[in-house]
């Protein structure tokens, strides 16, 4: 339960934060789809990443 409402806090802060990057500045013209999939994995994964550290370390810190 608390890794979902990890999930539902890290998840907006990792798109606001990717929003700063002009990915689109990235990818060749006329692929804009490409790169808003791209976007969304590159969150997914991140947030993923995230929430991992954030549980483990608070579980070490519980330890």
């Amino acid at each position: 339960m608390t890794k979902i409402i990890l999930y539902v806090l890290i998840f907006p802060l990792v798109i606001w934060s990717l929003d700063s990057i002009n990915i689109n500045g990235i990818f060749k013209k006329n692929k804009e789809y490409q790169a808003r999939v791209f976007y969304i994995i590159l969150a997914f994964c991140i947030s993923y990443l995230l929430v991992s550290f954030l549980s483990d370390f608070v579980g070490v810190m519980n330890y």
